[in-house]
């Protein structure tokens, strides 16, 4: 268990690089990120490369002492690289360009980037791969953040199109899987299909549904790129990706399988602000952030990592990015801290050493103020330094309740929700929030995840139920409990053969013939049995 930081010397004069390493080492941090947003300082002209400023401020964190994670500068590319390739630029779904000016201005499916991204990484590999002091590295910066997966260009259409050619291999395959004799939506040919943007009305689902997977794929190929280089570079250095809250635009057990351990950027503050919790819940857990959100991401991210999950970034202070950003309770960073490490974190790494007083970030809070002394946050994480010298480390015990967590059964729920305020992903909170409250650990896995030893699995929202499911929950001796449109569609999003819940019949022998959806505040009675109730 270590605590970590997030720095970014390429922000500040060199002449502070020796007293920030100085003074993070005497607060107990080990570990310190860098370089994921330094493209521009690395390379300001096509091809040219200066290294020696990073080179010394490598140099300057190992002299005392401290460990390096170095990132990859590929969520920031420099204006110059985005005016020799317009078209890297992503298409958001109203057909607009998302332009220079902040981050993440880039498409998953332009071909050009991904060349210029290899190159820059190859290059900072070969120059850092070796080096003592850098002994792991994270690739990219917090993937899809600002919406940025889904993309309308032609680049995307292009690249959609190699996908469903490989995934149906004939036209009329996909035209039956999609059932485009509806509204007369028949192809003759892979390359007569468009992007799923700008249709008068509703797009075909299954169109948007495919899309959605599309671009999770895109994802898993960019990442995948970066981590082979590293592999050959920077050989027996672990591999990361920050991955963030409450997300669900790509599949982050595809992309977790290639890394070796997973990170995540925990602000509980900002996502109580920004997600659907009720005005009663924002004001109680104003100062706190909601009781078990930061748990669920724990539980989540361990799920998927192979070695123990870090805390890549933790919040500190006020952050910047919410309609409204309060101050955390006192206490609240050190507690947040060790929930981390009581869920089996390695490191949790602040973000971020201090406050910039100048740009997007300058309302975001560090450990230290902008003036360099020591914040709230700060004093904090140094309590938590000492006393982690005092705690013993703990064997984990095996949890005692699954609960099935899919991306793909986000989107196809996403793709026709038949209702506006269902959402699959608050759904399995409140399943989680529900076993959390009657004192039950829990292991979020995924669909193909093992079941054995398991008391209890329960599964929230799993619409396309994959193969092998219903094999596994047969052979499982743990109760089962199943969410509302388990086993609704098959694997094109058409309705479950037989009817809902599909392959799931085998367990439940029942047909559900009708589904509804009703406004707010609006209750049935429920009985089952001697069991009363309301839905």
């Amino acid at each position: 268990m270590q605590l970590g930081v997030c720095y970014y010397p390429e922000q500040w004069p060199e002449s502070l690089w020796a007293d920030d390493a100085r003074r993070m080492a005497e607060l107990g941090i080990r570990k310190v990120r860098i370089g994921e947003f330094a493209w521009s300082r690395i390379e300001p002209h096509p091809g040219e490369l200066r290294w020696e400023w990073l080179d010394r401020a490598v140099d300057t964190l190992a002299r005392a002492g401290l460990e390096i994670v170095m990132g990859t500068p590929t969520a920031t590319p420099p204006k110059w690289l985005v005016d020799k390739h317009p078209d890297m630029l992503a298409v958001d779904a109203q057909g607009r360009e998302r332009r220079f000016g902040s981050r993440r201005h880039y498409d998953f499916s332009s071909d050009a980037y991904l060349e210029e991204a290899r190159r820059i990484v190859i290059l900072q590999a070969q120059r850092y791969g070796r080096h003592p002091a850098v002994t792991a590295w994270q690739t990219d910066n917090e993937y899809g953040c600002h919406f940025t997966v889904l993309s309308g260009s032609a680049n995307a259409a292009r690249r959609f199109r190699l996908w469903l050619r490989a995934r149906y291999g004939a036209i009329e395959r996909l035209n039956a899987a999609w059932g485009n004799v509806f509204w007369s939506q028949e192809y003759r040919d892979f390359d007569e299909i468009d992007t799923p943007h700008l249709t008068v009305t509703e797009s075909n689902p299954a169109h948007r549904f495919d899309f959605r997977r599309f671009a999770s794929d895109e994802v898993v190929r960019f990442n995948r790129m970066q981590v082979e280089i590293l592999r050959e570079h920077a050989p027996g250095r672990p591999v990361s990706h920050n991955f963030m809250l409450f997300f669900t635009e790509f599949d982050h057990h595809k992309v977790a399988a290639d890394l070796d351990f997973v990170g995540w950027d925990s602000y509980p503050l900002g996502a109580l602000e920004m997600f659907w919790f009720g005005e009663a819940e924002k004001r109680r857990w104003l100062r706190t952030g909601h009781p078990d959100f930061a748990a669920f991401h724990h539980d989540l991210y361990r799920g998927m990592s192979r070695e123990p999950f870090w805390v890549m970034e933790q919040q500190p202070g006020p952050v910047n990015w919410a309609h409204w950003n309060p101050s955390p309770k006192e206490g609240m960073v050190r507690l947040w801290t060790w929930e981390a490490f009581a869920h089996g974190a390695d490191v949790v790494s602040y973000f971020r050493w201090r406050q910039a007083p100048f740009a997007q970030e300058q309302m975001h809070a560090g450990l230290n103020t902008p003036d360099n002394q020591l914040d709230s946050g700060g004093f904090e994480a140094a309590q938590v330094a000492e006393e982690l010298s005092r705690v013993p480390v703990l064997r984990s015990q095996p949890a005692s309740v699954a609960l099935v967590f899919d991306y793909e059964a986000q989107w196809a729920v996403e793709a026709q929700p038949q209702g506006a305020d269902y959402h699959p992903l608050q759904l399995v909170f409140e399943y989680y929030s529900a076993l959390r409250a009657l004192s039950l650990d829990v292991d979020i896995v995924p669909a193909h995840a093992p079941l054995a030893g398991y008391a209890m699995v329960v599964v929230p929202a799993l619409a396309i139920v994959p193969d092998g499911f219903v094999q596994q929950l047969s052979q499982s001796t743990a109760q089962i409990v199943l969410g509302p449109r388990c086993g609704s569609k098959a694997e094109a999003l058409s309705i479950a053969e037989g009817l809902p819940p599909g392959p799931l019949r085998g367990l439940m022998p029942i047909r559900v013939r009708r589904v509804e959806s009703l406004r707010p505040g609006i209750t049935e009675r429920v009985v089952l049995g001697e069991h009363h109730g309301e839905c």
